[in-house]
């Protein structure tokens, strides 16, 4: 079974018509699960390990780690996370590197790869795909009794923009800005007010404070929004979800791509999440059967 990439050259392309080069697939269809509601880990952020209570009962480094904590000064307390993350504050460094340490929020466990999480780091727009306990180049990981607290938007906003093209404006160094034309997927899991983007020439997954953007006169919704940029399903047409499948994708210098397509969005039924084997980031593109 072949399922056809789309060219990215433009959100058109990433999202319409379908390109030359082929991604072969495999394995038994699975369906996604859906993203949290958005009552879910309301306060608090959902991470198990929060409460004080929890706190005292787990408190010491993860089993993993016992090795590192003789050259590892820690200033906050480490707590063992054999059990659900999502919605955890961590820290670790990465392999090589032992002074800089990256600190994000995990939004989400995969629920075809249990061991593949997403996560937010702080500072960065992309979204992160890590096997936090398998992946070597992942050291002093912790998991931190930092509080997650939102403020939830309840502005009819929210719902126009989902599935919409946008314009954005971002700025640079020197004050200019310039324009960027983007997708919005869907609003992110535990960070309420962010929502799932992708761009145009970047089909990486981004996210924003969209609401935040437009208040500020720097995100506009585009006209030609209701003409959805992706392929849509027709009327009783049912769309066989591809979440769970290992792709493989032949570039066009001829080396060979692998990865798992691990999502599936609702509002746009034939745009995927991919993780490919060789990138830590998350892909987004339009998949579709091919006949």
């Amino acid at each position: 079974m072949t399922i056809l990439p789309i060219q990215e050259e433009s959100l058109e392309e990433v999202f319409g018509a379908v390109g030359a080069e082929q991604r072969e697939v495999d394995g038994d269809v699975q369906e996604p699960l859906p993203v949290p509601d958005e009552e879910e880990n309301e306060e608090g952020g959902g991470c198990p390990y929060t409460s004080p209570a929890r706190m005292k009962a787990v408190q010491g480094p993860p089993t993993s780690l016992k090795r590192q904590r003789r050259r590892v000064r820690r200033s906050k307390p480490v707590f063992k996370f054999r059990g659900n993350i999502v919605g955890c504050v961590i820290q670790h460094n990465w392999k090589g590197d032992s002074v800089q340490q990256w600190k994000g929020t995990v939004l989400y466990q995969v629920p075809v790869n249990p061991y593949l999480y997403l996560i937010k780091y702080d500072g960065l727009d992309c979204i992160y795909g890590l096997e936090l306990h398998n992946d070597e180049r992942v050291e002093h990981l912790e998991v931190l009794p930092d509080r997650i607290t939102f403020s939830r938007s309840r502005s009819a906003l929210v719902k126009t923009l989902i599935g919409k093209t946008v314009e954005q404006m971002f700025e640079t160094e020197d004050g200019s800005k310039y324009a960027k034309r983007g997708l919005v997927l869907a609003r992110a899991p535990i960070m309420k007010r962010w929502f799932y983007i992708t761009y145009a020439k970047e089909p990486a997954l981004f996210m924003h404070q969209l609401l935040d953007v437009y208040k500020k006169g720097d995100l506009r919704i585009m006209p030609d929004s209701n003409d959805s940029l992706t392929a849509e399903r027709e009327p009783g047409e049912v769309v066989d979800s591809l979440v769970g499948k290992h792709l493989e994708y032949t570039k066009e210098d001829g080396t060979l791509r692998t990865g798992m397509i691990i999502h599936q969005t609702e509002t746009k039924p034939y745009a995927y999440f991919i993780k490919f084997d060789d990138d830590l980031h998350i892909y987004v593109y339009n998949l579709v059967m091919a006949s």
